[in-house]
């Protein structure tokens, strides 16, 4: 064997051993790459190392209720959750996820801390989202954010943390309810946001992105 031969195979066996490296994959086909690894090596790049989104565009994920995370992924990964912030992003990335790394996902974001990040809306937005959080619109038969997301905003179980989203994503999610079928396995949410104004849906939101600062 002439050292060129050598050399090949030295390279080779370097790649061979790079591509090999779990733990730094970003192989979302890879089913031995784990859910944490694609937390911090994909996910990261839109949704923050800490899980907390810079962009508005991508929501906060730190704190996220561990269900609802892996509920949302595999809705994703069906097809079936069609909103454009959602489908152009995420069909791509979920497709080849086995259901543990979807489980170690859901359970990797679930696990980090909410970070507290500058107010979003105006005083005034802030205190007429208040009344609709904690009280809903009674002349509209709308009913409390709080009876499905807990008092904090919190989330339980398939209902999911609002508190410190972004504001602009929280905007674009309650029209998706109130005005399209993208999102078929939100049925409570279409009912709950089909009634809410425009101002409803801006105030409610302005008072869930300052959640954690107040």
């Amino acid at each position: 064997m002439n050292a060129k031969m050598i050399l090949a195979g030295a390279v080779l066996s370097v790649i061979a051993a790079g591509c090999a490296n779990v733990s730094r994959s970003r192989d979302t086909a890879n089913p031995n790459v784990s859910g944490a690894t694609l937390a911090m090596q994909v996910c990261s790049n839109c949704h923050g190392r800490t899980g907390n989104a810079v962009s508005p565009n991508f929501p906060n994920l730190a704190g996220q209720q561990e269900t609802y995370v892996a509920a949302q992924l595999h809705e994703f990964k069906r097809h079936t959750r069609e909103d454009p912030a959602g489908f152009e992003y995420m069909w791509g990335l979920s497709h080849n996820l086995s259901d543990k790394q979807i489980d170690e996902l859901a359970a990797h974001f679930s696990g980090l801390k909410p970070e507290r990040q500058p107010v979003e809306g105006k005083p005034a937005q802030i205190a007429a989202g208040e009344s609709i959080f904690s009280s809903g619109v009674p002349a509209k038969g709308i009913p409390a954010c709080n009876t499905c997301h807990g008092p904090k905003g919190e989330g339980m179980a398939t209902f999911p943390r609002i508190a410190g989203q972004h504001y602009d994503y929280l905007v674009k999610q309650l029209t998706v309810f109130q005005r399209t079928n993208q999102r078929p396995e939100g049925t409570i949410m279409k009912t709950v946001a089909h009634e809410l104004t425009r101002d409803n849906i801006e105030n409610v939101a302005a008072y869930l992105q300052a959640m954690p600062n107040r």
